[in-house]
Formats: structure tokens, C-alpha cells, sequence
């Protein structure tokens, strides 16, 4: 018996069409402390709860990343408050100042001082 053409095309389209996850490589937890003491920690203080030496001085609050508002944030979300800021506040862009992969250690840094807690409906 020889399967058809088209049954190797359904197989292969098949085959294709299934889930992949990407997976990053693993970071170094050490480094992104490193980056997130010296880019982070004067607004967000060191342990991420908004109470840094500068956050006084700020209208807007820096985020504490313990709170709940912040654990439901995607990783993809922190990314991208770190490279492009967060209208009205004083949180800036740091997308010219820190590469890609800095940016990734520093916000596993922040997963690691507060792990993501996906919301529940």
C-alpha cells in the first residue's frame, strides 16, 4: 500500500502546525543584581519596593514590584516599561543605554525579588 501525496502533505503541515515553545537561555542572576543596583535601585530601592533614595523626590511613585498590580505583568511588559518608559512618570526609556541582554538579566533580577503571579479570572 502507498500512502498518497496528500497524506504526506497533512503530515507535514501537522508536524509544522504544533505548539513550540521558545526557550531563553539561562541568565545570570549575579549580573542582572549587578545592573539592577545600578540602573534600578535609586528609584526602586534594592529589593524592589518602590524605596529608593530618589523615589522621595519623585511625583509619581516607582513601581514596587511586590505588589500585585506588578506580579501580574508579563515578562514581555517589563521589557518593554524598561525600553520605552512609562507615560506620565518619571520612569524613562533605558533603551539607548541598555543593550537587549541587560535588560533581560535586570528583569529576571526583578522576577527573582518578586516572581510573577498570573492573575485568575
Amino acid at each position: 500500500m502507498t500512502l498518497s501525496p496528500l497524506f504526506y502533505s497533512l503530515l507535514v503541515l501537522a508536524t509544522l502546525s504544533l505548539p513550540v515553545h521558545a526557550q531563553e537561555p539561562p541568565v545570570n542572576a549575579e549580573r542582572g543584581k549587578e545592573l539592577f543596583t545600578l540602573h534600578c535601585a535609586r528609584c526602586h530601592g534594592m529589593q524592589g519596593h518602590g524605596d529608593g533614595p530618589d523615589a522621595g523626590t519623585l511625583i509619581v511613585p516607582p513601581t514596587n514590584f511586590h505588589r500585585a498590580e506588578s506580579r501580574v505583568k508579563s515578562d514581555m511588559d517589563l521589557r518593554s516599561a524598561i525600553i520605552w518608559g512609562l507615560a506620565f512618570s518619571p520612569m524613562h526609556g533605558w533603551w539607548d543605554t541598555i543593550s537587549v541582554q541587560d535588560i533581560r538579566l535586570i528583569t529576571a533580577y526583578i522576577r527573582q525579588l518578586a516572581p510573577y503571579t498570573p492573575s485568575s479570572p
